[in-house]
C-alpha cells in the first residue's frame, strides 16, 4: 500500500468557508488529493491520502481518503469544495473519514507496518531508494513541515528528496507516483 500524508498548518477544521483557498489553503489539500488518488481515467486503487489539518477552530483533524473506496468524486475543485465542506461539517462521503488525531498519532500508528519517508530538499534521492512494500510519504504544505514535526517523522523514517529545489506539495506526490508507476510490474 502506498500512502501520502500532507501536513497542513492552516487547513480549516470546519466546513464554514467560501473557497478552498480562503479556508486555510485547503486548495493545497485538494490538489494533493487529486495527484495522489487519481489517474487520467479513474482513481488509483492502491493509495490512501491523509491530511493533518491544523487550522481553526478545532485542530488537529486527520482527514483520510481511501482512493479505492471513493464514489461520486469528480476531479474539479468545486466538487471537492462541496465534499470537504460536507465532511468537515460532520457529513459522510464514501471513501473519506475524519477523526481527531495529530501527525504524531498517525505516524506512530503506521510505523510498525510502513516505511516512512519525509520529503525534504537535497537529501536521499527517490530514484535511489527501495520503495517496495508499504510506504508512507510525508510532505508539508506551502510552508513545509515544522522542524519539530519533521524531527518526529524522522525518528520513525528516512529523508527523501526530489532534488535540490522546492516543489509544490502536489507536484511531489505526482513525481513519487510516477516513480512508483515505473517500478510497478506489468500484469
Amino acid at each position: 500500500m502506498k500512502e501520502f500524508l500532507l501536513f497542513s498548518r492552516t487547513g480549516y477544521t470546519t466546513g464554514n468557508f467560501k473557497s478552498l483557498m480562503e479556508a486555510g489553503r485547503l486548495d493545497i489539500v485538494y490538489q494533493c488529493i487529486l495527484t495522489s488518488a487519481f489517474r487520467a481515467h479513474g482513481h488509483r486503487s492502491d493509495v490512501v491520502f491523509h491530511a493533518i489539518l491544523n487550522g481553526s477552530p478545532n485542530p488537529p483533524l486527520h482527514l483520510q481518503i481511501n482512493a479505492d473506496g471513493l464514489r461520486n468524486a469528480r476531479v474539479d475543485e468545486s466538487s471537492w469544495a462541496e465534499i470537504l465542506r460536507d465532511v468537515l461539517n460532520g457529513g459522510e462521503h464514501a471513501g473519506i473519514s475524519l477523526e481527531k488525531a495529530s501527525l504524531q498519532e498517525v505516524i506512530k500508528e503506521k510505523a510498525a507496518d510502513y516505511k516512512i519517508f519525509a520529503l525534504v530538499e537535497g537529501k536521499r534521492n527517490v530514484q535511489d531508494l527501495d520503495l517496495s512494500g508499504n510506504a508512507l510519504f510525508v510532505v508539508g504544505d506551502n510552508s513545509g513541515l515544522p522542524r519539530k514535526d519533521e524531527g518526529f517523522v524522522l525518528r520513525y523514517g528516512k529523508r527523501l528528496s526530489l532534488g535540490r529545489f522546492s516543489y509544490l506539495a502536489a507536484s511531489c506526490i505526482d513525481v513519487i507516483n510516477y516513480e512508483l508507476d515505473l517500478r510497478e510490474t506489468p500484469q
